[in-house]
């Protein structure tokens, strides 16, 4: 017998300085029973940042030849085709082909993935886009997970702070470059 979603329910007070979005985002996300706690936080995350009109999640891991996030325009068109984790080169390629930004946010150590990336086949690869979100933050966002949550995130000069009931979680986004 296959293994069903955990539904999660987010509320989420948004103060992102650096891009001047401040609102309350209330979101609905289905965990697959083979993506990890930090892979769903880190999505809820990515979702948060780089939230504008049309931003939506996927289908998921059930459909892998979609984006994790996407943000279309009112005609349906891919604005911004947003992963997580460690893509391989071929599905970055056909993103960077699809939409006119890709961003990839990833909550491990992306070293020796960038250094095998750097002599890949990529369409535009130097304007793919990487943040690497603190570790720090993620286990501790990880420890308070329940399946439903509410936490204000306040973003200043790409540094993240999450207040979760009492306490206060302080994280930064670090960008890198796929390098040739």
């Amino acid at each position: 017998m296959a293994l069903s979603s955990t539904m999660y329910v987010f509320t989420v007070r948004l103060a992102d300085a650096d891009r001047r979005v401040y609102e309350t985002l209330a979101m609905r996300v289905a965990q697959h029973p083979s993506e990890s706690a930090e892979y769903l936080i880190t999505r809820v995350l990515a979702y948060c940042l780089e939230y504008a009109e049309g931003i939506a999640f996927s289908k998921g891991l059930s459909d892998p030849e979609d984006p994790a996030i996407a943000v279309r325009d009112l005609t349906g068109a891919l604005l911004c085709w947003i992963d997580m984790g460690l893509p391989e080169a071929a599905r970055l390629h056909k993103a960077s082909k699809a939409a006119r930004r890709v961003v990839v946010y990833a909550h491990r150590e992306v070293g020796p993935w960038l250094d095998r990336l750097a002599g890949e086949r990529i369409h535009r690869a130097e304007a793919v886009e990487i943040h690497v979100m603190d570790r720090d933050l993620i286990a501790a966002l990880v420890s308070g997970l329940e399946r439903r949550m509410e936490f204000d995130l306040s973003v200043s000069e790409r540094n993240l702070y999450v207040t979760l009931g009492d306490e206060t979680f302080s994280g930064t986004v670090e960008a890198r470059r796929i390098t040739r």
